[in-house]
């Protein structure tokens, strides 16, 4: 075994993108690699990418993916308390991984003093449990406005006397100012506990840098513990955001609304990174492209995403994408919208009220107070109703996990897209060209995806495995990230092991 000299290391960013998700992913295989037993761990997570782990329970999907890094299943302690915004201004508070209320954000900064003490028993408990402990702060440590009551950076930080390095993203431009203007800002005790710098997504000739590092070492006498180069083409799962670049390789046409509310788009990774397809995210004022398939995705909002679906001209243009032939997938929120009608009397996700669906199945939807969060597995059903040819895939297995607060009903559901867990779930339509589920991560096992592309009219697709994909991108993202653990090795600090 490999010495480390922290038990407890914290990755801060100077911005939100700035590298921390990932480099703790790396740092947990670097460990795991060293046969060091470690454990991620992000205090507080905003994020509408979540994840069911083996304790029945939902975390942010970044700390799932570092989870898998360390070799260990993802649990409940490793982020206790994940926020999923619903509006600009509201959120669904999760705490060790169950719903605890919905709170405007006025609300929530009087609960952080609460939330607190929720982040420190998980923490505890890891600590105890692993020899080493990366933790993941949240935006930035400078935001001035949130200093009071924070758990998610230096409170915690200050909290539990851990080592600090900050990340920064040179490719973003103001590499220099990021770094000193986010040490300005922290109080001197915070400053102490900060060990280095990183600078992420280095592109071009390193000497060329030298003299910034020079500068930036002397004036705040922190060491730039490492500079990590821009790595392209990585298949890891996104914490948060749509990624802003898209890549069209095949010829069929895979498109995707982006809601302003949309939840778990990792759900699309396997299309993204499918030699065959030409995977396109459309945002408000985009155009809607023509398509061999539409895919509603999931929705923390889905009555009011349904709503922005209508106004931005998607109920003509599915209309259309039908008439001509062209196949129609929804997931979870996306799914429940298929139908004739959703209802939320309780206000779980806004305003009590009803909505009309868009009709195309004959189901409708309650949203209710009580989460369904499942690991599940099974396999898929097409082909045993209707007229859908022989796709020679029907029976494929397939995997994923639901999350979702609503139960749908009506005669739409008689004809199941899968069998799950040995129940009849989703439903698909008797002409073949509709397809709806509450199953998350449909697309990641590999027979499944085949079957659905099959489906949605590719036949003979090349075949995928996302884990696998995964598993070589957290190798190399570990192997280029070295230089960082090497240095981190060599430390000498007041915030030795305990």
């Amino acid at each position: 075994m490999a010495d480390f000299p922290f038990h407890t290391l914290m990755i801060q960013g100077t911005t939100s993108d700035a590298g921390k998700s990932t480099l703790a992913a790396a740092l947990c295989r670097l460990l795991k690699k060293d046969g060091i037993a470690v454990a991620p761990f992000k205090p507080q997570n905003m994020a509408l990418n979540s994840a069911v782990t083996a304790d029945g329970g939902e975390i942010g999907r970044a700390q799932a993916l570092q989870a898998q890094a360390a070799g260990i299943a993802p649990h409940t302690d490793m982020n206790p308390v994940l926020l999923k915004p619903s509006s600009d201004t509201g959120a669904q508070v999760i705490v060790h991984g169950k719903v605890r209320a919905d709170m405007n954000a006025r609300d929530y900064h009087r609960y952080k003093t609460e939330a607190m003490q929720a982040v420190l028993q998980s923490y505890a408990r890891l600590h105890a449990q692993y020899a080493c402990v990366i933790v993941e702060g949240a935006g930035s440590p400078a935001e001035i406005n949130l200093r009071a009551r924070d758990i998610a950076n230096m409170g915690f930080a200050e909290a539990v006397d851990c080592p600090v390095i900050i990340v920064a993203d040179i490719d973003r431009g103001g590499v220099f100012a990021h770094l000193t203007g986010t040490l300005d800002c922290l109080s001197e005790s915070e400053r102490e506990r900060v060990v280095g710098f990183v600078i992420n997504r280095f592109r071009g000739d390193i000497s060329l840098l030298q003299g910034g590092l020079d500068w930036l070492e002397q004036r705040t006498g922190k060491p730039v513990l490492a500079v990590l180069p821009y790595l392209h083409g990585l298949q890891l799962d996104a914490e948060d955001a749509v990624a802003a670049t898209q890549e069209h390789k095949g010829d069929f046409r895979v498109v995707v609304p982006v809601f302003p509310r949309i939840s778990n788009h990792t759900d699309f990774d396997a299309l993204r990174a499918h030699p065959d397809l030409d995977l396109r995210f459309v945002g408000p004022g985009q155009p809607i492209p023509p398509a061999d398939l539409i895919i509603l995705p999931g929705s923390k909002n889905t009555r009011g995403d349904l709503q922005w679906l209508r106004q931005h001209g998607w109920t003509e243009a599915i209309t259309r994408h039908l008439r001509y032939g062209g196949k129609l997938i929804g997931i979870c929120g996306g799914f429940q919208m298929m139908g004739e009608r959703i209802d939320d009397p309780h206000g779980v996700e806004g305003a009590p009220g009803s909505s009309t669906g868009l009709g195309l199945l004959a189901m409708q939807t309650e949203l209710t107070q009580e989460k369904r969060l499942l690991q599940v597995s099974g396999h898929c059903n097409f082909g045993n109703f209707g007229n859908f040819g022989n796709l020679g895939q029907g029976n494929a297995s397939v995997r994923g996990y639901e999350i979702h607060m609503g139960v749908s009903h009506g005669a739409a559901l008689e004809r199941p897209a899968f069998v799950i867990e040995g129940r009849d779930e989703g439903a698909q339509s008797a002409d073949g060209q509709l397809l709806g589920s509450y199953l998350h991560g449909m697309f990641d096992t590999p027979e499944a995806l085949a079957a659905l592309l099959a489906w949605a009219g590719l036949k003979d697709a090349a075949a995928l495995d996302l884990d696998a994909l995964r598993e070589a991108s957290l190798e190399r993202l570990a192997e280029a990230t070295r230089p960082l653990y090497d240095a981190l090795r060599g430390l000498s600090t007041r915030f030795g092991r305990d």
